[in-house]
């Protein structure tokens, strides 16, 4: 059952409302097409790249703290992940702080958005990506959860017990939140627009969406990677697949819809050297600090 709803969800859902979506752009008058600010383009591949990694590093934190804190366990950090020596009742539960840690990273972030935190274009998309790694990072593992015990997730169901219609209902539960938060991102993105011709139209939407968020995160994708081998190849790729396929799929698909958002971005003015600056740092901190290993006991 939770197979074919994520199917459903996944990707029947989106190829529906994308083909509505087509079929509306074809009946609008033609619109002038805005220029594609590549500018804007790449800063959003590099805070994108920033901010996966530092949610994947949250995520592993969290998973570890607790187990620091647990009589018996010691834990390690790494920077593609975790793991502990030793055994408590408390270890299976604790395999689930990391996914909580991440969705809550996620609401904040998400909070702090709709307060009208970052006016300016940079801290703002950085704090969308934060929202978004936060919030699809944590979902799928629910989903996951439920249909293996090996996985995080899955071991802190199991402590608790739950029964399979209760891990059924838990991955039904986020995969109907997957299309909900995909529309909240897609306003915040499509707000980032600095010019009305840039929504004017639902093709349009489309295009600013495809331009700003689609296209970087999906050559993120490929930044990501040197930050988290050597490992083997699925452990790479899965996951910052996964987050950038699950949520994109539906704001893309979606991005015709929104007619009422307005304008309200700045052009991008800070050079890219900065943004790159700091994934470089970021990924000499992940591959020489942590890829050895820090000990929390």
């Amino acid at each position: 059952m939770i197979a074919v709803a994520a199917i459903l969800v996944l990707i029947v859902g989106p190829l529906l409302l994308a083909s509505a979506g087509w079929f509306r752009t074809r009946t609008e008058p033609v619109t002038p097409v805005v220029a594609w600010d590549t500018r804007l383009t790449l800063l959003s591949v590099l805070l994108y790249t920033l901010a996966f990694n530092l949610v994947f590093f949250v995520q592993e934190l969290f998973l570890v703290l607790p187990k620091a804190f647990t009589p018996g366990l010691q834990p390690t950090l790494f920077h593609n992940n975790h793991r502990w020596e030793g055994e408590h009742a408390l270890a299976g539960l604790f395999q689930g702080t990391g996914a909580l840690a991440t969705f809550m990273l996620g609401l904040g972030c998400l909070f702090l958005l709709r307060r009208g935190v970052g006016r300016a274009t940079p801290p703002r998309l950085f704090l969308i990506w934060l929202a978004y790694c936060g919030v699809f990072m944590a979902l799928p593992q629910v989903v996951v959860g439920a249909l293996s015990s090996g996985s995080d997730v899955g071991m802190a169901m199991d402590y608790f017990w739950l029964s399979a219609n209760a891990k059924n209902i838990a991955a039904l539960l986020a995969l109907a939140a997957i299309p909900l938060f995909a529309r909240q991102f897609s306003r915040h993105l499509l707000g980032l627009a600095s010019q009305p011709a840039q929504l004017a139209s639902a093709g349009a939407c489309s295009r600013f969406i495809f331009q700003t968020a689609t296209v970087p995160a999906l050559v993120a994708i490929v930044l990501i990677l040197p930050f988290r081998v050597p490992r083997e190849w699925i452990e790479v790729l899965f996951l910052p697949v996964i987050v950038a396929g699950v949520g994109m799929f539906w704001i893309q698909s979606g991005a015709w819809r929104l007619r009422t958002v307005k304008a309200t971005g700045l052009p991008v003015a800070i050079p890219l050297a900065y943004p790159l600056g700091a994934a470089i740092v970021l990924l000499l901190v992940f591959q020489l600090l942590l890829r050895p290993g820090i000990p929390f006991f």
